[in-house]
């Protein structure tokens, strides 16, 4: 007769089942920030194309409030948005103290905002990381006890039965699956995720370079471009 699976908890001591709690948890964890990443990527690779969009508007405030449309997780946006500011910010400064350089300006707005955008997107896939490189050898340890109960129950019998060593080798073999079954998910997760992220970071990159290029052939052009912000 084939043992259950509550039959086979209760045969657990107090450590198998410390350990299969921390399974559990590790897998509640990770299929959560599985989810979660996987909808916000989404929504991200979904606003991607309206960068192309962006640089065809009449306008720059058109290409701002357009964008401002597009992008639900706020990840394009807010690089343009800076980019105004900065530029705003340089035309004020020129003339309350005289020439400012401003692609400096810019190299900086930009690369702090590409900071905070990288952290926002990043957030989440540590632990799917850690969890992929650990679960396995969380449930090892569970399989090491169980073997070390087989061999437990081996030593104090007068002779060697199938049934002495069934269930402390079946509660390892268990544990096993377990770890495997927390971890295969979540490295598969975080490899799909961080190619994700890789074409996010490019595109992210490539937009700043282009936001930086227009607005410093643009001031070249002028020497003075002032735009009104957009809310």
């Amino acid at each position: 007769m084939p043992i259950t699976m509550s039959q086979y908890w209760l045969q657990l001591d107090d450590l198998s089942k410390t350990v299969v709690f921390c399974l559990i948890l590790m897998s509640l964890t990770s299929w959560f920030i599985i989810f979660s990443r996987a909808w916000r990527f989404w929504r991200v690779r979904k606003s991607a194309p309206a960068q192309a969009l962006f640089w065809d508007a009449p306008s720059f405030e058109e290409a701002v409030n357009l964008l401002s449309l597009s992008d639900v997780e706020n990840i394009y946006l807010p690089l343009a948005q800076k980019s105004i500011a900065a530029v705003n910010a340089h035309g004020n400064s020129n003339r309350r103290m005289g020439k400012t350089q401003l692609p400096e300006i810019l190299t900086r707005v930009l690369r702090q905002e590409l900071n905070r955008v990288i952290v926002k997107l990043e957030s989440g896939l540590t632990v799917l990381a850690s969890i992929g490189a650990t679960a396995p050898f969380v449930g090892l340890l569970g399989t090491v006890w169980g073997i070390y109960h087989a061999l437990t129950a081996v030593s104090g019998a007068n002779a060697i039965q199938i049934e002495v060593v069934a269930g402390p080798v079946g509660e390892a073999l268990v544990m096993t699956g377990l770890g495997l079954m927390v971890a295969i998910p979540a490295v598969l997760a975080y490899n799909a995720l961080n190619r994700i992220n890789r074409i996010t970071f490019s595109e992210l990159d490539g937009f700043a370079f282009d936001l930086h290029a227009h607005w410093s052939a643009n001031a070249l052009a002028t020497n003075s471009a002032i735009v009104k912000p957009t809310e």
